[in-house]
């Protein structure tokens, strides 16, 4: 078996050093979007967890919305008492994740100011997130990513 991209290896790190039930997964197929995701999973888009950065009064601020929805940076902005949200450039994704555009995983985030995640998310018995690169993804139960992201609910969608 081939060892995992470092990216994805350090999302797999992060989550066994805090001991969370897991499920790490490649996609050969790759998934770029949402919908792709969904189906490669085998899960409704509304499971799949899209990790937006917006930076908000020079804030960066994670967003966690599903597949299915668009986030609203008025209503980001709100959520962190901001006067302006806006999505971050590709440079600054990499800078302050340490992930590639497209392939942001919600953990670990040293370098994430706050994470808002959108209530709709909180329903569901699993969520899919983004691992690291555009083929790997980690299914787990929605309070524990709350609790690894240390997220505020809120409301956040379009």
């Amino acid at each position: 078996m081939e060892p995992w991209p470092e990216p994805v290896e350090r999302v797999a790190a992060f989550l066994r050093q805090e001991r969370v039930d897991a499920r790490l997964e490649e996609f050969p197929g790759g998934t770029p979007t949402a919908a792709a995701a969904a189906e490669a999973v085998g899960c409704a888009p509304a499971e799949i967890v899209k990790s937006l950065l917006f930076v908000c009064d020079g804030s960066p601020t994670l967003a966690l919305v599903p597949g299915d929805r668009r986030a609203d940076p008025r209503k980001i902005a709100v959520a962190v008492g901001a006067r302006k949200a806006r999505v971050a450039g590709r440079d600054e994704v990499l800078a302050v994740t340490g992930f590639e555009p497209g392939a942001v995983a919600p953990f670990p985030s040293p370098h994430v100011a706050r994470t808002l995640v959108a209530r709709e998310l909180l329903v569901h018995e699993t969520v899919w997130v983004g691992a690291g690169s555009t083929r790997h993804m980690a299914g787990l139960a929605p309070l524990d990513l709350v609790r690894l992201t240390r997220a505020q609910a809120a409301d956040i969608c379009e």
